[in-house]
């Protein structure tokens, strides 16, 4: 009995093995407004998914009768100025300006990391080249940048993606380029490299992992760069269409009425887009701190 007592005392008392998503959950638990701001897009995007089944309009719905009321039972944010229910295309836009955030931004993120991995690794003229083309683009602010390619190539959802994402593809080159050069000196490295591991072995499976931390962290807080980006598009007109229940275009078609007194048909939008931005750069700044390996346990 007593030796039980203490075999189960020993395994008790056993470290237990940690595994890298473990930690990294153990740290990101820590973060609570992190995991707050997390939730905050999540639910808006369960809410929009689920409006049809407690919403009786649609983003589209049209009731001239009421044309813009201010809050009420019916109408929990009021409408617009072709009666439109705000709240319901609150939900829509917010499908709207999620999906194009995170499309925009992924797609830059593809283009940017395989080319940064490139230039780290060969370095010589593939990275001078890749680099100065970087260059030129950091030499554009994001939003100039974004209206120049779409006055070539007109408004339009998928022109604005491509806007959006283009100017995302310079960062995100750096920062790998930055991650490959100092890894691809690594000893494990050189040790795939004796083994006969190919260059794309070498790049996307032993380097590529060690530069996914810097990656994930400014992947979630150009998100909301991007949806503030796209939104300002749209609210010059540069967008979507200017009928699409996009926060942007809501913002640009309710200025017309702030003398009128409807201030809910850009308070609302506006509210919704400082709300997501916020939350991503607050989710950003938590899954650097949980992904950050030189952070002391306390």
């Amino acid at each position: 009995m007593t030796q039980s007592i203490e075999t189960a005392a020993a395994v008790a008392d056993k470290p237990k093995f940690k595994t890298p998503l473990g930690e990294f959950w153990r740290r990101m638990s820590r973060e609570k407004l992190a995991l707050v701001a997390a939730a905050i897009p999540a639910l808006m995007l369960l809410a929009a998914f689920a409006a049809p089944l407690y919403l009786p309009f649609g983003p589209d719905t049209y009731d001239y009768e009421n044309t813009l009321m201010g809050s009420s039972l019916l109408h929990w944010a009021g409408t617009d100025e072709f009666g439109r229910d705000i709240l319901a295309r609150l939900l829509f836009g917010a499908k709207l300006s999620l999906y194009i955030g995170f499309v925009s931004v992924s797609a830059g993120a593809i283009i940017g990391v395989v080319l940064g991995l490139f230039a780290g690794y060969y370095g010589g003229w593939v990275d001078a080249v890749i680099m100065r083309i970087s260059d030129v683009l950091f030499a554009f602010p994001g939003i100039l940048l974004a209206i120049g390619i779409i006055a070539i190539l007109g408004p339009g959802l998928e022109n604005v993606i491509i806007a959006v994402a283009t100017f995302s593809v310079p960062a995100f080159a750096r920062i790998v380029r930055g991650g490959t050069l100092s890894l691809k000196q690594s000893t494990y490295v050189e040790a795939a490299r004796a083994a006969g591991a190919s260059d794309r072995i070498i790049m996307f499976r032993h380097i590529l992992p060690g530069t996914m931390g810097s990656v994930i962290v400014y992947f979630t807080m150009r998100i909301g760069s991007s949806i503030l980006t796209a939104a300002s598009l749209s609210f010059m007109g540069l967008g979507v269409d200017p009928s699409t229940a996009e926060w942007g275009a809501m913002l640009s078609a309710g200025r017309e009425y702030l003398l009128a007194g409807a201030w809910h048909l850009t308070f609302f939008p506006g509210l919704a887009i400082f709300l997501t931005v916020l939350c991503f750069n607050i989710l950003g700044d938590g899954l650097r701190d949980a992904l950050d390996p030189k952070l002391n346990d306390t």
